[in-house]
């Protein structure tokens, strides 16, 4: 589930969420098998999700949080068709926004990397991604989605906090090592070297295929620019 170049995840969420597949039927096929504690954990997910959407049917609009009602979220359009299309010049996150318009599918850790990215790399508005992936994914389940968003975005159920921001080389060079994942979806960056197919700007452009873009924002910048907004939500709530 944290390396996206295997075939390692089970990919039965489309089939529980078009009812082909009960999750009774996952999980007593599953908790027969040793070693499935973390997919059980999984299925629980999806069904804490449901239980969250029963009891707070605004979930998809409305941030469980409510102080996050008040967070400076930033308007780019441009900013928000480069990710939604791969093409924020970090090839991990462009490999998975790829992977998903080509497929309607995306793998989980990647889902995390390109979540934690729009919200807090580029400071846009949890709900730009909440509606992406329903509109692209052939797993969106209205529970699910707006559960998960949330809990990237911290304003969630059990929340990650905002300040957990995935740094997307680092990401990148833990979970795809070899580049097999991003030299798959990102044929731009195929010919790099491995030291340098997470961060390609640090390389000769005349290595890099042609049309991929520089990074639209600079890790470091935006970092600091996401935990100023943060801390400035939490000095209104004080």
């Amino acid at each position: 589930r944290d390396l996206p170049a295997v075939e390692g995840t089970s990919k039965l969420s489309p089939h529980l969420r078009w009812g082909e597949l009960s999750p009774r039927q996952v999980w007593t096929a599953a908790a027969a098998k040793p070693g499935a504690d973390k997919f059980l954990t999984e299925l629980l997910w999806r069904e804490f999700a449901r239980n969250l959407l029963f009891h707070f049917p605004h979930l998809p609009e409305t941030p469980l949080k409510a102080d996050f009602a008040a967070f400076p979220w930033r308007e780019d359009a441009a900013g928000l068709a480069a990710w939604r299309y791969g093409n924020t010049g970090y090839p991990i996150v462009d490999a998975g926004m790829r992977e998903l318009y080509a497929t309607g599918w995306m793998h989980n850790r990647v889902r995390m990397i390109v979540g934690s990215f729009l919200i807090k790399h580029q400071l846009l508005h949890w709900r730009h991604g909440e509606d992406w992936f329903w509109d692209t994914l052939c797993d969106a389940d209205l529970a699910t989605n707006s559960a998960s968003w949330q809990w990237v975005a911290g304003c969630g159920a059990d929340a990650a906090p905002f300040f957990r921001i995935f740094n997307p080389i680092l990401q990148g060079e833990k979970f795809d090592p070899r580049g097999d994942y991003v030299r798959k979806w990102v044929p731009e960056v195929a010919r790099l070297p491995n030291k340098a197919v997470h961060k390609p700007w640090t390389i000769d452009r005349a290595q890099i295929g042609a049309g991929y873009p520089p990074p639209i924002v600079d890790h470091k910048a935006a970092r600091d620019r996401a935990l100023s907004a943060f801390h400035s939500l939490k000095a209104k709530a004080a």
